[in-house]
């Protein structure tokens, strides 16, 4: 067997590795390429294989630096399956009818001001059409159940504990008698996090290919997420101001408003208004809601015995733009929870541009933002930032609240090595991070007796 790392190689974003085993070729994962746009869209727009090669594709979640491309491969030839499971097939629909959307507006925005420049036009990277003929292609797979994908090839899904329906694969071949077991962490999940399960072993395997987003950074512990809120939606409601909250539609949001029900029930927090400003989040709230079988004890055991979790009496879902723009004209304390979640695209823009200059507000960034995003401008509590091409005053306060990430830490990333014995694991490959991440991870798993760990370049094939 052989990989090919084509995304998310030294890097966080564009999750695409190419299996080679018993004649076959195997995609694991099919995700955008998130960056500067010149050259994410070489990146997306071109593959660095023929998708009429590929036999099956074989995907870890929903998120879109994880499925975002598949309705590109399968518009320049890809016939085969998609599989995946059951919860992230029916969030990828949404998630890539959404994406589709937004490339065609991405691409009539540009062309607006290349027909100004005299320049010709540039196609959407997919259309909206283009990701709806995906979804046929999607084969719903239950954790637990091994399935074939190629010529004597096996997989099997098991729980990442990372966003619903996401899936650590263990990829088996046999070949004259012979097995070999590929482990694929997909993105690592928490402990102890709100709604979904835990992250799970997949059993044993020869090699692992690890994420590691945030090795060599710690997370404050989800325990903390609830008296950190208290904290800082207070003090903005002390000020009479708004909490801006950039986040995820599928995991964070949900994460969030399920925390934020518990405050309110507890009595810790007055009941001011929360709008989830984010069409996308609000479907994917309803999948939520279709897949019980992916909370954890203590939320499945909430909703049977009380009542659901997500439908607050003080929540308000925005679906249209008018209701959207109303909320600027409000003066009283509220929360907006609105995509994207790194400040790239979406409504958060309109809301980041009515209340960043206004320093009773508060901007609660509580994921991930990659290089070079207005999300990490954010973080990084830059004095000024451009939103539409306008420079503003940062004035409002910036939170940074990580115990809300659905990603494993440093630590949380060992406790998931740990469930391979290093005796048993022939080797391990990091993915899914920057080269100072996967240096640090791998400094801390040699420390508890991993070897042979590798850190594959973009394009590079490795033997297994």
């Amino acid at each position: 067997m052989q990989i090919e790392f084509w995304g998310a190689a030294q890097t966080v974003t564009g999750s695409m590795h190419l299996v080679y085993a018993n004649g076959s070729r195997i995609l694991l994962d099919c995700g955008l390429f998130q960056g500067k746009r010149q050259e994410s869209d070489v990146r997306n727009r071109v593959f660095p294989f023929d998708p009429r090669s590929i036999d099956a594709v074989v995907l870890s979640h929903a998120h879109i630096d994880h499925c975002g491309n598949l309705p590109n491969l399968i518009k320049q030839g890809y016939a085969g399956p998609v599989y995946c499971t059951p919860a992230t097939r029916d969030l990828c629909e949404i998630m890539l009818a959404d994406s589709g959307h937004l490339h065609e507006k991405d691409a009539e925005f540009l062309n607006k001001k290349r027909q100004k420049n005299h320049e010709p036009p540039v196609e959407p990277l997919y259309t909206y059409q283009d990701a709806i003929a995906t979804v046929p292609h999607l084969r719903g797979i239950p954790y637990g159940q091994e399935f074939k994908v190629a010529n004597n090839v096996t997989a099997k899904f098991t729980d990442a504990g990372h966003i619903l329906g996401s899936a650590s694969i263990s990829l088996t071949a046999s070949h004259n008698g012979n097995r070999r077991i590929i482990g694929f962490s997909g993105d690592v999940g928490r402990w102890g996090m709100p709604i979904i399960k835990d992250p799970a072993s997949m059993g044993r395997v020869d090699v692992l290919m690890l994420e590691s987003t945030y090795g060599g950074k710690l997370h404050d512990p989800p325990e903390n997420m609830g008296e950190q809120l208290v904290s800082n939606i207070s003090r903005t409601i002390d000020r009479g101001g708004k909490v801006i909250v950039p986040s995820f539609s599928v995991g964070r949001t949900q994460d969030i408003a399920y925390t934020l029900h518990t405050l309110f029930d507890a009595g810790k927090l007055p009941r001011i208004p929360i709008y989830i400003d984010s069409p996308l989040a609000v479907n994917a709230t309803e999948i939520y809601r279709k897949h019980p079988e992916c909370f954890d004890a203590e939320t499945y055991l909430h909703i049977t015995q009380h009542h659901d979790p997500f439908g607050l009496q003080q929540l308000h879902y925005i679906r249209n733009v008018e209701e959207s723009k109303e909320l600027n004209n409000r003066d009283e304390s509220a929360m907006i929870i609105s995509a994207s979640g790194m400040c790239e695209g979406g409504r958060i823009l309109h809301h980041l541009a009515n209340n960043i200059e206004d320093p009773r507000n508060t901007i609660l960034i509580v994921g991930y933002c990659a290089e070079h995003t207005l999300g990490k401008r954010l973080v990084d509590k830059a004095t000024e930032v451009r939103i539409y091409g306008r420079m503003y005053a940062r004035r409002a306060e910036v939170v940074v609240h990580n115990s809300f990430s659905a990603h494993a830490d440093h630590n949380e990333l060992i406790r998931y090595a740990g469930f391979f014995k290093p005796n048993e694991l022939e080797q391990i490959i990091l993915i899914h991070g920057d080269p100072a991440r996967q240096t640090a991870l791998r400094d801390g798993l040699i420390g508890k007796g991993y070897q042979n760990i590798e850190i594959p370049q973009r394009g590079q094939r490795i033997a297994v």
